[in-house]
């Protein structure tokens, strides 16, 4: 690392971050639709979140996680705080999509983790998501 420059995934205002991408063949409204449907909420959340769409909508899974809904734009992003049961501290969640006609890009970002370890174990969760959406799209 050059002296004065920050690790990998360590940002000055947001902490320690990591953002997973994937491109997959199914237009942008059919991928937004499987991310809000209940399975598919189930996925990347938890159980037992329905969403309104809100701002400051507050939500808790079956597991404990709280959090809150900061942004819901239909066919383009969901940004939420998140904070699992054991954590002492909440996250910054954000799902964005690129509409590319008959490809979207979808990018899982979280920011404002405590540690590199952290951010390695959520690097680890978040390929998962992304696989488990691949998936659930593949299955519709």
């Amino acid at each position: 690392m050059a002296p004065g420059s920050a690790p990998t995934g360590k940002t000055k205002d947001a902490g320690w971050q990591i953002g997973v991408s994937r491109t997959v063949h199914h237009q942008v409204n059919d991928v937004w639709d499987a991310l809000v449907s209940p399975r598919g909420i189930a996925v990347w959340l938890g159980d037992g979140v329905r969403f309104a769409g809100t701002e400051r909508e507050p939500y808790e899974t079956a597991d404990g996680t709280v959090g809150e809904l900061r942004s819901y734009r239909p066919g383009d992003r969901i940004r939420l705080t998140w904070q699992p049961a054991e954590w002492a501290h909440s996250s910054t969640v954000q799902i964005a999509l690129r509409d590319g006609g008959d490809r979207t890009g979808i990018t899982f970002h979280q920011e404002r983790l405590a540690s590199s370890e952290e951010r390695e174990r959520q690097r680890a969760h978040w390929q998962r998501v992304a696989a488990e959406v691949i998936a659930l799209l593949e299955a519709t």
